[in-house]
């Protein structure tokens, strides 16, 4: 018999501002293939009866025709690990098919299918309302699923403290900040709140302010405007560019104090985001000479083992609420890690302004 393909499943409805305007505004960007809500399918046993009209095609590719629902990229990971049988026996994606065989797939879950499961997970609530959540990120929490991260993210706690959240693309988040990066993020809680906050980081009016420890000396103040796009040699990192490509991004800087760590000149930065690249912080204050402390990525590679991460903590946020119109901010203290550190430096953590 002929085996009508199953429709495929169907997707999370996306916000459209959570296209290419999310990514434009976030702290560290999502990649499209992070856009659509993973939808758990269904991994029963599936028995194809192959017709002629098959004959003389890659099995793969006519497989593939029939069980939609499925990439190729997961069929072809079931045919290497013999999950699928034609005739009762393993086969390859590369066979061709002759019209008149069974088929028969052992469907095989994957890491990334437990994306969005809910998790309990301890998170630091600043505030919370029927609208907003804000909270203080501890470093080490990967915010966003994603390769090699795709359970006990951010995301996944939120989904455990918030069930309505899975009704929202991305689970209500709007930026994003890096592993390893402390800090404040706010999320929303309705589709109306998420798309306004998304609009405040669109407009620029969204206050995002940071402390950053960096390796020398920097002047008092001054704004880094230096467009940034991918690393033209190594893809995982991000670099100041003037290539087409490039997006703009503005860093406003002003140093706090100054100090000594491992017998070297430290600074204590105050950075406010205009825009929000993809290691902007990290990356402007690179591109002018001063490397943010404990930064393996961007960071002298010697210098690494002073601290554990990069000494960077997003200490203030400031927006308007989505719902009530209200200025609204928020400050936390330094992160412990963080605060010894600069203390060792001789530092004192500045009072809140």
């Amino acid at each position: 018999m002929t085996l009508t393909p199953a429709p495929k499943p169907a997707e999370h409805p996306i916000n459209p501002l959570l296209d290419d305007e999310f990514d434009a505004d976030i702290d560290d960007e999502l990649d499209a293939s992070e856009i659509a809500v993973h939808v758990g399918t269904d991994l029963s046993q599936i028995t194809l009866e192959l017709t002629p009209d098959a004959c003389g095609h890659r099995l793969d590719k006519v497989i593939a025709g029939l069980v939609p629902q499925f990439s190729r990229s997961r069929l072809q990971l079931w045919f290497d690990s013999g999950h699928v049988l034609v005739d009762g026996k393993p086969a390859r994606g590369k066979d061709t098919a002759y019209g008149d065989e069974t088929v028969v797939i052992a469907p095989q879950s994957a890491p990334e299918d437990a994306a969005y499961t809910p998790e309990e997970l301890p998170l630091n609530i600043v505030f919370e309302d029927e609208h907003i959540i804000v909270i203080n990120k501890p470093a080490g929490l990967v915010v966003h699923p994603g390769a090699g991260n795709w359970s006990g993210t951010l995301l996944n706690g939120l989904l455990h403290h918030c069930p309505q959240l899975a009704g929202v693309p991305r689970a209500g988040i709007v930026h994003r900040l890096d592993k390893d990066t402390s800090g404040l993020m706010v999320i929303g809680k309705t589709l109306a709140s998420q798309t306004d906050l998304v609009r405040q980081l669109q407009a620029r009016t969204v206050k995002r302010e940071y402390f950053a420890l960096v390796w020398g000396t920097p002047q008092l103040s001054s704004t880094i405007d230096a467009p940034m796009g991918r690393h033209p040699k190594d893809r995982v990192k991000m670099a100041v560019s003037t290539n087409f490509s490039a997006k703009p991004a503005i860093t406003h800087y002003q140093r706090i104090a100054s100090g000594m760590l491992d017998r070297r000149p430290v600074s204590l930065v105050q950075c406010q985001l205009e825009t929000g690249r993809t290691h902007q912080i990290r990356v402007h204050m690179l591109s002018i000479g001063f490397a943010l402390v404990g930064d393996a990525v961007y960071g002298k590679q010697h210098l690494t083992p002073v601290f554990p991460r990069q000494a960077l903590q997003a200490r203030r946020l400031g927006l308007t609420h989505p719902a009530t119109g209200e200025a609204c901010e928020w400050i936390v203290p330094l992160a412990d890690d963080f605060a010894e550190l600069i203390a060792r430096a001789g530092i004192a953590e500045p009072e809140a302004a």
